[in-house]
């Protein structure tokens, strides 16, 4: 977004479409904030995801599985451009290397600033795990509200959407799979 001019022009524009005026006193800065929200919203298309992950691999003789469930997303559908709000679970099983914990959610993030469809969303994130830490499996599960069904279309209010990606064991091997979906699927009970 490097012509912000050319940007809050077409915000402008837009609300002139839908029959607003862009110049009364409550509009007036909106195409401003507009560019700067979409800077934000958008930022995962300036953020490599493998570099994020190399960065912090380390030796470890650990082969059971880690995982990191219910990290917040917030992100972008881009057939409508309204907003895609859920959680995302990430788990892998060490092969020599694990990953300091902090930048799963940083990967779900980056992926999660970009415009999207949750299920590329799931498979871009399990992908970059697999193809860096290159563990004996990876799987996601993003579970996600989709404003595009919510405000509009069917308007169906409560509906969540379940994608999944699964990459070597929790793929091949039943017992590792339903473990994940058992440790997804528990109750929250005391957090700590």
């Amino acid at each position: 977004m490097e012509d912000k001019k050319a940007f809050e022009e077409a915000v402008k524009t837009m609300m002139r479409s839908v029959g607003e005026d862009p110049t009364r006193e409550g509009l007036e800065k909106t195409p401003e904030r507009v560019f700067k929200s979409y800077k934000f919203m958008f930022g995962g298309y300036d953020e490599d995801p493998e570099e994020i992950l190399r960065s912090a691999l380390f030796s470890s003789s650990n082969d059971e599985m880690v995982l990191i469930k219910d990290i917040e997303l917030y992100s972008t559908c881009e057939h409508h451009l309204l907003p895609i709000i859920g959680r995302a679970h990430v788990a892998y099983i060490p092969d020599g290397k694990v990953v300091g914990l902090s930048k799963i959610p940083r990967v779900v993030n980056i992926f999660s600033r970009r415009m999207q469809i949750q299920e590329q969303l799931t498979e871009q994130i399990a992908d970059a795990i697999n193809e860096t830490i290159k563990p004996k499996g990876v799987a996601v599960v993003i579970q996600a509200r989709h404003m595009c069904m919510e405000m509009r279309g069917v308007e169906k209010i409560n509906s969540t959407t379940t994608s999944s990606a699964l990459r070597g064991l929790f793929k091949s091997d039943l017992r590792t799979r339903s473990e994940f979906f058992d440790l997804i699927n528990a109750p929250a009970g005391n957090r700590y």
